[in-house]
């Protein structure tokens, strides 16, 4: 690791793994970062979940991850990509984070969806009965056209057959949070104070540019949206270009100042509060 390189922690997205980041760490690591890629709750297991997969929740999930960061010894970077990303919010309303990099994060309580895709896909699931205590299985055909569209069939398939079930909880609560009592994906915007850089894709439909734009208004945060690109920035072709951009920003997020870095980067950080389109 490199002197004065903070560490970096990986979160993953829902119906995934840590495998999600072997590729799109390597960079990190490359420029001198320790990467560490925790699973999720019960999502490092192969064959049949336990059933207590389909209760947990998310705040189950974040304190998982504060455990880890406490291990760590020091705030570190998350870079959260979708479910993570939310789950890198939470944990930075509790003064876990040095930075955030968020990768097509999910949206906080409170946060309106953007588009008809957003709102017919929450109605959709309520069709599946109490999905707050179900074990949800992986769907192909969902993910083939909503989250690796923008890979070839055999990398999409490859993918897909190291996807695991998610749970019924956490997909209530960051869905339907507007009927979740415990109000669990909630942040207070206030509270998160570390450099924020997010980003989604042009083509992304699960969290689509609007409402991710909507997340980075709430922090003040630097917004960009990647033309061409889709939901799976970690992996899809072009990703590369993305970790680049992630590494660039967080140079001047973490670089040592006179004082504290600002809650949107270094000197070199540009705060956006409207949409800026980053070419491809």
């Amino acid at each position: 690791m490199t002197a004065g390189r903070p560490p970096v922690v990986m979160l993953h997205g829902a119906f995934v793994g840590p495998w999600s980041f072997d590729e799109f760490r390597k960079p990190f690591e490359a420029a001198g970062y320790r990467v560490h890629a925790p699973a999720l709750r019960h999502h490092d297991r192969a064959g049949h979940p336990p059933a207590a997969l389909g209760a947990t929740g998310l705040l189950d999930y974040a304190e998982d991850i504060e455990q880890v960061i406490a291990g760590i010894g020091e705030p570190p970077v998350l870079v959260g990509h979708s479910l993570g990303g939310l789950l890198a919010q939470i944990l930075a309303a509790r003064g876990r984070a040095r930075a955030l990099v968020l990768l097509a994060p999910c949206a906080p309580w409170g946060v309106l969806p953007s588009t008809l895709f957003e709102i017919a896909s929450a109605q959709a699931m309520m069709l599946n009965g109490p999905l707050w205590n179900q074990v949800l299985k992986p769907d192909y055909r969902v993910a083939a056209s909503a989250s690796l569209d923008r890979l070839s069939d055999d990398d999409r398939k490859r993918a897909f057959a190291q996807f695991v079930p998610e749970s019924g909880r956490a997909t209530f609560e960051v869905m339907h949070w507007g009927w979740d009592a415990r109000r669990a994906s909630h942040v207070e915007a206030s509270d998160v104070t570390c450099p924020v850089w997010c980003v989604t894709g042009q083509h992304d439909r699960i969290n689509p540019p609007a409402t991710v734009r909507r997340v980075a208004v709430r922090y003040g945060a630097v917004f960009e949206e990647l033309p061409g690109h889709s939901h799976w920035l970690i992996g899809e072709p072009g990703w590369e270009r993305i970790a680049a951009r992630a590494l660039a920003w967080l140079k001047g997020a973490t670089a040592p100042a006179a004082g504290a870095p600002s809650r949107n980067g270094g000197p070199d950080a540009r705060v956006e509060a409207h949409s800026h389109r980053a070419p491809a």
